[in-house]
């Protein structure tokens, strides 16, 4: 696998440069030592074993803003400013298509819940939606004047919403193609739109400093949501779909009551911007990461603030729950990543270790593991128990963006700026696979719900869908003209 490029390329090769290539205490070494060529007299100094290199994985040629699974697990799609979103065969790593069309950058792409189709959002102010089996562009819908930011499948997959510039929303039927409804209301830029979970409401933010509550089916709009001084930049359902989030940059949190329209709490006492919020699985208690160095637990019951976690000496990046609703870890500039519990606000942890700050933090979904990411251009595991660092994962070139673990906990995937993706095996630590495929960043990485495909996303502009098991490049999914910042999969895979 390590030299299946240039055998596949230049197939006499596998007697020449896959020899001399070739780690010196290798079989193959060992086997044909006799037969290395006499007439290459310079040879390369080689190390004694194997790197985990199986495959050099390319297509885009731009940064990657975003990727995304579908939700069977079986493909990756990836958006990108090289104008094309890519699908990746999750369990060979083959690009299976390359959708073109769009004549700007792609900034987001979302599938389907029955894993069907896969939507694309662009500069070039259009919404495609693609046919995820034959890679054919089955509508393209057009009506924006302006940048198209985000796009949402409803659960159902009846409906897209689409977000833009113009200060509009669009609800799309995804089986005619025809744009059931334009909500107007807004009167800037709109940033973001998610459905709530039974597909009867879309919310939309706004940097108008507004939140705006939609039926689906009437396309009215049910209620606005105002009391931020300053723009929206992120909204999230709860999971019952009761009660709606906004996070804004005039550094509060407010908790609206989706039947009511009122403002239940607003999260106050943030003396610098709010950098990352998440809920617990409980549904009570909502987290907040922070500029000014610290983790602010928030009841959202009583709307009180029932922690706030001092101990980074620099701001905190990131932040995830472990599925206990429990515990907390929190990433940070100060190089240390930190394991909370919840309930007393005691610093359960301090993992200490590294020499550079820390860009990401995944807990495994068995919850005993935690991996961090880091600007010294290395991966840690970290026993949640103990607190003690059982692996040190090394061989990157440059920082390293993120991880992610596998649902079966077989493998955790890393993404760096040195343009490659590594799949390490958890038991061992070992690098099973560099995936060398983009041309810049590899800023985000995520694995399909069944463990069989990972999707990378790059500022080369491209996303692209691997098959695990073998490191193949299903897809290389290209459209966009602006890097891909993230991606994910749909639950269906479709």
């Amino acid at each position: 696998m390590y030299h299946k490029e240039a055998i596949e390329s230049s197939p006499l090769q596998a007697y020449v440069s896959a020899l001399l290539f070739s780690p010196t205490c290798s079989i193959i070494r060992r086997l044909f030592k006799e037969e290395k060529p006499d007439w290459i007299t310079i040879k390369p100094a080689m190390t004694d074993g194997w790197s985990a290199c199986l495959q050099t994985l390319k297509g885009h040629s731009g940064p990657v803003n975003s990727v995304a699974f579908s939700h069977d697990s079986t493909r990756l799609a990836s958006a990108s400013d090289d104008r094309t979103v890519k699908i990746w065969n999750v369990s060979s790593g083959e690009c299976e298509q390359t959708l073109e069309g769009h004549s700007s950058p792609v900034r987001s792409v979302a599938f389907s819940h029955d894993s069907t189709r896969l939507a694309s959002a662009s500069y070039d102010r259009t919404v495609k939606i693609w046919n995820v089996s034959s890679g054919e562009c089955e509508q393209t819908f057009e009506g924006y004047s302006s940048y198209v930011n985000s796009v949402a499948f409803s659960h159902d997959s009846t409906r897209l919403a689409s977000a833009s510039d113009d200060r509009t929303v669009k609800i799309w039927n995804v089986s005619s193609g025809e744009c059931e409804q334009t909500l107007k209301g807004h009167s800037d830029y709109v940033r973001s739109v998610a459905f709530s979970h039974d597909s009867t409401r879309l919310a939309s933010a706004s940097d108008d400093r507004t939140v705006k509550i939609w039926n689906v089916s009437s396309g009215e709009c049910e209620q606005m949501l105002k009391g931020h001084s300053d723009y929206v930049n992120s909204i999230a359902f709860l999971y019952d779909s009761t009660r709606l989030a906004s996070a804004s940059y005039d550094r509060t949190v407010k908790i609206w009551n989706v039947s009511s329209s009122e403002c239940e709490q607003t999260l106050k006492g943030h003396s610098s911007p709010i950098r990352s919020v998440a809920f617990l699985h409980n549904l009570t208690q909502l987290a907040l990461a922070l500029y000014d160095r610290t983790v602010k637990i928030w009841n959202v019951s009583s709307g009180e603030c029932e922690q706030t976690l001092k101990g980074h000496s620099g701001p905190v990046n990131s932040i995830a729950f472990l599925y206990d609703s429990i515990r907390l870890a929190s990433a940070s500039d100060d190089r240390t990543v930190k394991i909370w519990n919840v309930s007393s606000g005691e610093c359960k942890q301090m993992l200490e270790g590294h020499s550079s700050p820390v860009r990401s933090v995944a807990f495994s979904h068995d919850s005993t593991r935690l991996a961090s990411a880091l600007y010294d251009r290395t991966v840690k595991i970290w026993n949640v128990s103990s607190g003690e660092c059982e692996q040190t994962l090394e061989g990157y070139s440059s920082y390293v963006n993120s991880v992610a673990f596998s649902h079966d906990l077989t493998w955790l995937a890393s993404a760096s700026d040195d343009c490659t993706v590594k799949i390490w095996i958890m038991s061992s630590g070992e690098c099973e696979q560099t995936l060398e495929c983009h041309s810049s960043y590899v800023n985000s990485v995520a694995f399909s719900h069944d463990s069989t495909w990972l999707v990378s996303a790059s500022d080369d502009r491209t996303v692209k869908i691997w098959n695990v098991s073998s490191g193949e490049c299903e897809q290389t999914l290209e459209g966009h003209s602006s890097p891909i910042r993230s991606v994910a999969f749909s639950h269906d895979l479709t």
